[in-house]
């Protein structure tokens, strides 16, 4: 039976790393089953987002009839954990205690943050709403109620992903750190795709006692998942259990860090980077709707060919970054790509081509890919090992700060413009008085990305392939 089961378990590894992006990483000292159980934090992350931003957006201000105002603060409240991230990372870089883990502890501080956070959730957004005997709850009770769920989400999911990721990156060697990366980034994707089908598809009756059921499930799926990703992945260190060794402070830390390499310059490339590919986040179907006149059913396809081209990048990148590629070479190259993909987004419209729009929408997916996997590749090669969590941690920071804002600022500019436009007599020219303010956020979009390249190009010729410092 040991060797019929030892054939099977070959087979089945074979079929993944033949079909499975990035499952090349895999290695005999982190084979492809360990590195896919490691991997189910990313998933509970991309369950949690689809939730927040996706599911709950809709349900918030359709079904449960929530002002559009409320609903905006709260799925901004998880973004105000954010720039922790750096502290963290850097706190899971230098843990102590009796059982000599320094990640794992802090992964299960933020699975319960999250377990905690959907578990109360239903329960205040039912108070919020006012349905049924919740309407005798006073107003303030729904609005604090609901507003420390979602911090506690937020908190949870960042925390998880920054030590996971650190925790990842401890287990794969320096050669298979990018392809490790892109696994872990696929596996979120697809937590976020397979996550919105099934919560559209539970979800089509709406009634309450089915939201409170579905969101408590997800609080179910996260600790029980994330317990699966933890079993044996961090050995026990025994010189993490001596209390007398003083750790350093977070800010003489970070001062060592910001110091060397450039890295509060890499920072600011990353900031607006990603700025300039999440403000048309928000924005993107509607402006196929309301230019280009799709249907809904159409431009939900969007989505999914953005993420297309956000794993057709992550492919690449990590295919020439296993290479030997410069990773800061690669994150430039990223940038490059968005502007012509914004472009064919901007004269889709007064060309009235779907198919122009269709490939700007896979190209800026694809540009997004290469840039975030360049610039995440870069900052795990150029951090020292004993500040890998902090160099990861201020990353997800100034990429999740910076998220943040585009997709508040893309909406705010959008209206803006159109306020004005339609207020104003004006000779459009080439576009339409409607597709103004969406044409005045992609165009903010592509300076971000020229600012950006601007902040990489002179760290090119400093940055050494594939080396620590």
């Amino acid at each position: 039976m040991s060797k019929i089961k030892q054939t099977i378990t070959r087979k089945i590894t074979g079929l993944g790393t033949r079909f499975l992006p990035f499952a090349d990483a895999a290695s005999e000292d982190l084979p492809l089953s360990r590195l896919l159980r490691l991997s189910l934090f990313q998933v509970t992350v991309g369950m949690a987002l689809t939730l927040l931003i996706g599911t709950l957006n809709r349900v918030m201000i359709v079904e449960m009839e929530v002002p559009a105002s409320i609903v905006g603060i709260m799925i901004s409240l998880p973004l105000l954990f954010a720039p922790f991230r750096a502290i963290i990372g850097f706190r899971s870089d230098n843990h102590r205690s009796q059982l000599g883990w320094k990640r794992v502890p802090y992964i299960w501080m933020g699975t319960m943050l999250q377990f905690g956070g959907l578990s109360i959730m239903p329960f205040a957004l039912l108070v919020l709403a006012g349905a049924g005997e919740a309407s005798k709850a006073p107003v303030w009770a729904g609005q604090l109620g609901a507003g420390l769920a979602f911090l506690l989400v937020g908190a949870g999911l960042h925390t998880v992903q920054t030590v996971g990721l650190a925790l990842a990156t401890d287990q794969a060697k320096p050669e298979a750190q990018p392809k490790v990366v892109g696994l872990m980034y696929v596996m979120l994707l697809l937590g976020m795709i397979v996550s919105a089908f099934i919560f559209g598809a539970l979800l089509v009756d709406f009634n309450s006692m089915r939201l409170v059921q579905v969101i408590q499930s997800s609080a179910l799926v996260t600790v029980v998942f994330n317990v699966i990703a933890l079993w044996k992945q961090e050995g026990r260190n025994r010189s993490n259990t001596k209390p007398h060794v003083i750790p350093p402070r977070f800010m003489d830390a970070w001062g060592t860090y910001s110091q060397g390499n450039r890295a509060v310059r890499r920072l600011l490339a990353v900031a607006l980077g990603t700025m300039a590919f999440s403000m048309e986040d928000v924005i993107l179907e509607p402006y196929g709707g309301q230019v280009l006149h799709l249907t809904v059913d159409m431009t939900t396809r969007l989505t999914a060919a953005l993420a297309m081209g956000g794993l057709l990048g992550f492919a690449l990148a990590s295919r020439m970054l296993s290479r030997g590629f410069d990773p800061i070479k690669m994150a430039a190259l990223g940038a490059f790509t968005g502007i012509p993909a914004f472009l064919l987004v901007i004269f889709a419209g007064p060309m009235d081509s779907i198919l122009v729009f269709g490939f700007g929408t896979v190209l800026i997916g694809f540009g997004a890919g290469l840039f975030g996997h360049g610039t995440l590749t870069a900052t795990m090669n150029l951090a020292p090992a004993e500040q890998r969590g902090l160099a990861l941690g201020a990353w997800g920071a100034a990429q999740a700060s910076a998220a943040g804002v585009a997709v508040a600022l893309s909406g705010i500019i959008r209206d803006l413009v159109a306020s004005y436009a339609a207020h104003q007599t004006l000779n459009p020219g080439l576009f339409s008085s409607s597709a103004l303010g969406y044409v005045a956020v992609y165009g903010i979009e592509i300076v971000l990305l020229v600012s950006a390249l601007v902040a990489l190009l002179p760290l090119i010729s400093r940055h050494p392939l594939s080396s620590k410092p």
